[in-house]
């Protein structure tokens, strides 16, 4: 397997741009703190160039036909798939995550490029039948135009794969900012792009200060469209930007993703599901479980079985194939779990797996379970983003909805029940954008994925997905 990280650049107008003068800043490997690459800042006049590139792709990219632009990207996606040793390699050294999970999250990133390929040349308008006679009405999708995307730094292949394929599916341009920790994976991907003929100008990849980029991209006039993926904060900052301009935003922001756990399950199973859905990717997962609610009779054990598969888990470098869990992608989330284990402490819950750091390099922190966690808790109130998984115990249908709907945050929901009217009940009752009943897999490319409230609003993946990217046109000809 080739274990070398690649060279770091900006991709403007179909070029890939090395340092060269411009700022810099280091990417490290979190599981051993050392520094992987420099990784280029765009200018001022690179973020111009790159407007500029992508106001010229569009214009050639939208004229070529959907079916001609569904095979380029359907090129892409099997190139991204020939190249998985090297994307994983580099997303792992990057990252942290165990390498099986890096070569999941590519291959993953390929079948949505793939499907947005396909789903590119269905979308259709409609013929209205007019009142008014000898008037037809058409109405018709057309390419909102350029696109700006900012992606985060714990799906760096996914996220990207997601803002790529439904911009140029619908025959937007598009210029993305991934995260300045995780630059390699998105930039493997667009080599991919670039190698199956993709115009130049329509994909372009910059890096920069993120207040300094998405401000620049997003009051530039050549800028239509916007989509985020990251922290409710920085979401509610840049749909400021985007009012000031009148752009549209996608946002997909954080979520705190309640589990509810009925008292007829099969315990073992569920325990090992909900194990193995909380400390994927260290815990840092929008849509991970993060406030388990179990009913009274069972909760005990479940509190145990669950404690045990946690302290079971081999925490390690994502490198070494017997890892189970990597490391924290940056050193303020280890920070956040110190914080959130000592105020569970001090409410009085008891930390019955992990609760600490582990090692002395690297941003290793233990899968952590916090039992008899209360309501008032930090971590019950805020996105813990890493392995902590808190526990509480609920009496009947009515408490456990109150108290699971009882934060700002819409994103995912869970429930575990062999009950099926219980089934349909919770997943109605829960309010999220994507409900779980008796299964952890609510991300597919041919679905929305996205949520309500403060985890933001529109969605990726799915026909909504592809809508993101159009402006409807009515076409009244007499």
């Amino acid at each position: 397997m080739h274990m070398t990280y690649p060279e770091l650049a900006l991709l403007i107008d179909g070029a890939f741009i090395t340092g060269a003068g411009r700022k810099s800043e280091p990417v490290f490997n979190p599981a051993t703190g050392r520094v992987l690459a420099q990784l280029p800042h765009a200018s001022a006049s690179d973020l111009e160039a790159a407007l500029e590139a992508a106001q010229r792709g569009f214009a050639i990219w939208r004229a070529v036909s959907a079916a001609e632009r569904g095979k380029i990207i359907k090129r892409a996606a099997d190139l991204i798939r020939e190249r998985i040793d090297t994307i994983a390699v580099a997303m792992t050294l990057e990252q942290g995550k165990p390498l099986a999970e890096s070569r999941g999250e590519a291959a993953y990133a390929a079948d949505v490029i793939e499907w947005y390929a396909e789903e590119g040349r269905r979308a259709y308008g409609r013929i209205v039948p007019s009142r008014v006679p000898g008037v037809r009405l058409m109405v018709e999708q057309e390419p909102v135009g350029v696109a700006v995307a900012f992606t985060p730094w714990n799906f760096p292949a996914l996220t990207p794969a997601r803002k790529i394929g439904g911009a140029l599916a619908a025959g937007c341009a598009l210029v993305l900012k991934p995260a300045e920790e995780t630059p390699a994976t998105a930039i493997e991907l667009a080599r991919a792009f670039v190698d199956a003929g993709l115009p130049k100008g329509v994909l372009n990849i910059v890096f920069g200060a993120p207040a300094e980029v998405s401000q620049h991209l997003i009051a530039s006039p050549i800028s239509r469209k916007v989509s985020f993926t990251g922290s409710v904060p920085i979401g509610r900052h840049l749909m400021q930007l985007s009012a000031t301009h009148m752009k549209r935003t996608t946002m997909e922001l954080g979520g705190h993703a309640p589990v509810v756990i009925f008292d007829d399950v099969d315990l073992e199973k569920t325990a090992a599901a909900c194990v193995t859905a909380k400390y994927r990717n260290a815990g840092q997962v929008c849509i991970a479980p993060t406030r388990f609610y179990v009913q009274e009779k069972i909760y005990e054990r479940f509190a145990d079985r669950f404690a045990a598969g946690a302290r079971s888990l081999v925490l390690g470098d994502g490198m070494d194939p017997t890892t189970q869990m990597g490391p924290m992608a940056n050193a303020r989330r280890v920070e956040a779990m110190e914080t959130m284990v000592a105020d569970a402490r001090d409410q009085g819950a008891t930390i019955t797996a992990g609760g600490a750091r582990r090692g002395n390099h690297g941003l290793f922190f233990e899968p952590t379970v916090i039992a008899n966690a209360p309501d008032e808790a930090l971590v019950m109130r805020e996105e813990p983003f890493g392995p902590i998984a808190p526990i509480a115990s609920f009496r009947d249908f009515d408490d456990v909805i109150a108290r699971a709907n009882g934060v700002p945050y819409g994103l995912a929901a869970y429930a575990f029940t062999t009950s099926n009217q219980r089934a349909l009940d919770v997943g109605r009752a829960l309010k999220a954008g994507m409900v779980g009943v008796n299964s952890f897999a609510v991300s597919h490319p041919e679905t929305p994925f996205g949520g309500v409230k403060e985890s933001g609003h529109g969605q990726e993946g799915g026909v909504e997905g592809l809508q993101a990217y159009f402006d409807v046109k009515l076409l009244s000809h007499g």
